[in-house]
């Protein structure tokens, strides 16, 4: 089962959302904002990808950080942050066959979707 995380309202996960039913792929949807974010996922996301991958460092969330906070950012602030303010996180993220992904690349999706991955 695929699971996407994002926020509704978000025109990247907007995207996926659309890729994702023009291919026929069924996918469970976890909004951030309605749903809130599981420390749980987001501390494998972490341990597997580390912050820099994880976070949103374009995101309106992330410039609302203090300067001390980006300059001593690390995978253990990152969940503290991202669990209280999911806006952080680089969406959409998706789960598919124990595999995670940050963001959305048509061709990245098609490789890991449609591949006989999911």
């Amino acid at each position: 089962m695929i699971t996407l995380y994002g926020i509704k309202n978000c025109d990247t996960v907007k995207k996926a959302r659309k890729w994702l039913e023009k291919n026929g792929i069924e996918y469970s949807f976890h909004d951030f904002r309605d749903d809130g974010m599981d420390p749980v996922p987001l501390a494998k996301w972490l341990k597997e990808a580390g912050w820099e991958n994880v976070l949103n460092r374009r995101s309106t969330s992330w410039r609302a950080l203090t300067d001390e906070q980006k300059t001593k950012m690390d995978n253990a602030l990152a969940l503290t942050l991202a669990s209280e303010t999911p806006t952080l996180i680089k969406r959409p993220v998706t789960e598919s066959a124990g595999q995670t992904r940050f963001g959305f690349k048509e061709n990245e999706f098609s490789e890991l979707l449609l591949k006989g991955n999911n």
